[in-house]
């Protein structure tokens, strides 16, 4: 670990840091259980519903390099309060959309969400891996990893359980009202979210207020101590291949996780499965998820590299994903939350893979990679899309659209072979 950094302070900022992915965990899969809540609240087609990933994901892409040079500026901790305040002001939002019923302005406010988010996790990353040994980066970010998906499945079942309360048998009674009645039911349930979101923008303004007092250790960055042959000769970021590609492998991994996740409740009504059951098999995803944290932890990199783990866990992601397009009931469930273990080893890899070598490029390329992030606001969307195109608005092909993950863990293969090779 940097010499500036005590075992104390390690310690403390490992802590720190760990309730930090906490709450990235316990928002962004919120959003898993609010595409089937809006979608019924604001009466959406399935693609329509996928616009809350493409908000919210949206704001790593737009906001990832303004946040890098906000914290240039404010440094680690003030810039990280300012994330969770900028998160606040997103949360306060969904009380007056909820009183519209205006699925516009829930949008915004996820947008706003993400912006925060992104300023976060553009501090967050970068300081996880460079807090101690490049070789076990991995090995950080994946107990970053275990706070961030207990946090996912806690969001899974208990703001599932207020938003999507007795769904099934609400959406056979809507089909029986009459217009007048139908808009005041409507109107009832998108009140649901009003309590949630107003104690969460709460709750973000009292860590962002207590993070200001709290001390966070500093390090010792690497851009000026690493600043090797690599990076001597380098004018811009773009000229680094092994971190361009791992931006791209970055946005392939978030779009294929989120559709791992997002998607899973609609795959399971197209299984059989009713509503008020399949809202939690997000929740499957999540263990999977926890599982390849605790192997990432204990094996990397005591038994193997980082390159190797991401080479086979994404040749096991494309075999679930095969599994997953031929098997139908239990076993197409099963296999398609496994993709959460296979899932798990990749952004703990890619990330330190990615900035390998940069130097004083270091905060610029982890702003190049939470860019990334955006693929989670484009790929399911376009998984929509595809699904209905496979079949139509009113039946679309949830199943076979999953092919669209084949692509992504294809070129993330590549990568993990070639690609995340410094030159």
């Amino acid at each position: 670990m940097p010499q500036s950094t005590s075992k104390q302070g390690y310690g403390l900022a490992i802590f720190l840091i760990g309730c930090l992915f906490f709450i990235f965990g316990f928002i962004t899969w919120s959003n898993s259980q609010l595409i089937p809540y809006f979608k019924i609240a604001c009466q959406l087609s399935q693609s329509e519903s996928y616009l809350v990933a493409t908000a919210f994901f949206a704001a790593y892409f737009v906001m990832a390099l303004p946040s890098s040079y906000i914290l240039n500026k404010t440094g680690y901790k003030k810039g990280m309060s300012l994330g969770l305040f900028i998160m606040a002001i997103g949360a306060l939002l969904f009380l007056p959309a909820a009183g519209k019923r205006s699925y516009p302005l829930f949008l915004a406010g996820l947008f706003i969400i993400g912006t925060g988010l992104a300023l976060l996790q553009t501090a967050a990353n970068p300081y996880v891996a460079e807090l101690g040994p490049h070789e076990s980066a991995a090995q950080r970010i994946s107990i970053m990893g275990i706070c961030n998906k207990l946090a996912g499945i806690i969001a899974v079942y208990a703001f599932g359980s207020i938003v999507l309360s007795n769904a099934d048998a609400l959406i056979a009674r809507l089909a029986m009202l009459a217009p007048p009645e139908k808009e005041s039911e409507l109107a009832q349930l998108a009140q649901r979210v009003v309590m949630p979101y107003g104690i969460m923008s709460a709750v973000l303004v009292v860590l962002g207020i207590a993070l200001l007092f709290t001390g966070l250790p500093e390090i010792n960055e690497r851009e000026e101590e690493d600043d090797t042959s690599l990076s001597a000769h380098k004018k811009n970021v773009l000229q680094f291949p092994h971190l361009v590609l791992g931006a791209i492998a970055i946005f392939l991994y978030v779009g294929a996780e989120v559709i791992s996740y997002d998607t899973f409740a609609g795959f399971g009504q197209y299984l059989g499965y009713p509503l008020d059951q399949a809202k939690h098999f997000a929740s499957f995803t999540g263990y999977g998820l926890l599982a390849g944290y605790l192997v990432g932890i204990v094996a990397i990199p005591r038994f193997i590299s980082q390159q190797k783990a991401l080479l086979y866990f994404t040749l096991l992601s494309l075999f679930l994903v095969l599994l997953t397009l031929s098997l139908h009931g239990h076993a197409a469930v099963l296999s398609f939350a496994a993709l959460g273990f296979s899932n798990s080893v990749m952004w703990p890899a890619i990330f330190p893979l990615a900035l390998k070598g940069l130097g004083r490029f270091t905060k610029t390329g982890a702003a190049l990679l939470i860019m990334g992030i955006v693929g989670g606001a484009v790929l399911p969307p376009l998984y929509g899309k595809l699904a209905e195109g496979m079949g139509s608005l009113a039946h679309p092909q949830t199943q076979a659209a999953y092919v669209i993950l084949l692509p992504c863990y294809l070129f993330i293969l590549y990568y993990a072979l070639w690609g995340r090779k410094p030159r």
